[in-house]
């Protein structure tokens, strides 16, 4: 085992909820959708969004689930069905998601999207997303919770 696929293995990676809502592509909405989630007390892990045509697609990682299918309910935001992602969380070094993607690919698994950041107090952390049909495997090859 390489010294990076050593460090890999103490990072904590698990299987996590998302959901994700359309937004009109215009400034403040996505303050808007967050600010009302805040005040409704849901705690994101995660949270990405992109431009999608017109709209723009917001992908929500909640730490409690029920709690954001309540608080959008309550703010008359319409959700995705629940999707599955992985977030990864470890020791920020030098080729932190190399040994991770080189194993995805090896195992002929795609990555559909990936977002990692470093905290720079030595923290890294990523999400990143497979297809439905891959999320088993993908799990058990990196070790997912």
């Amino acid at each position: 085992m390489s010294v990076q696929e050593e460090k890999r293995a103490t990072d904590n990676v698990r299987k996590v909820d998302y959901f994700y809502t359309t937004v009109p592509n215009t400034a403040g909405q996505g303050a808007k959708i967050l600010a009302g989630l805040a005040a409704e007390g849901v705690n994101l892990l995660a949270f990405s969004g992109f431009p999608s045509g017109r709209r723009a697609q917001l992908d929500l990682v909640p730490e409690d689930s029920a709690a954001l299918k309540r608080a959008a309910k309550k703010l008359g935001i319409e959700l995705s069905p629940r999707k599955i992602a992985f977030l990864v969380q470890g020791e920020d070094r030098v080729g932190a998601m190399t040994d991770l993607l080189d194993a995805l690919a090896n195992a002929k698994i795609s990555v559909t999207a990936a977002d990692a950041v470093s905290t720079g107090e030595g923290r890294f952390g990523c999400i990143f997303w497979v297809k439905p049909e891959a999320v088993a495997k993908a799990a058990k090859l990196v070790r997912a919770r």
